[in-house]
């Protein structure tokens, strides 16, 4: 039963790192734009955090406050997605309050993850 749940903590990372990765390189290349890739790691990371989030044989509490501030934020990412992904097809350009708070979010949500035990 650990083996699948740090198998399903592997996909949770990559789902993330897919997400923020994908926001990075649209950074550095100075343009403020939602790619394709961004919406699938979304959901990656939500259904490998929900999956996580169920207390299947864990020797320990699950922190709840934690689980639910993570999963608002993943929320936030994702109306930021989707609002951002329809202003862009419509005026072909993206507020970039909108493209800084993905990454911003999306880096915080790592943060929650790693530093709150």
């Amino acid at each position: 039963m650990e083996i699948l749940r740090n198998v399903v903590i592997l996909v949770h990372l990559v789902g993330f790192a897919v997400l923020f990765g994908a926001w990075v390189v649209e950074a550095v290349a100075r343009r403020t734009r939602i790619t394709r890739l961004m919406n699938p790691a979304l959901g990656v990371s939500l259904v490998s955090g929900l999956a996580l989030s169920a207390p299947w044989g864990l020797d320990h509490d699950l922190n709840y406050p934690k689980i639910a501030i993570k999963l608002v934020v993943l929320l936030v990412i994702g109306a930021l997605l989707g609002i951002g992904s329809a202003r862009q097809k419509r005026t072909d350009a993206l507020p970039s309050a909108i493209f800084w708070l993905i990454g911003i979010l999306t880096l915080l949500n790592a943060a929650l993850a790693v530093i709150w035990r």
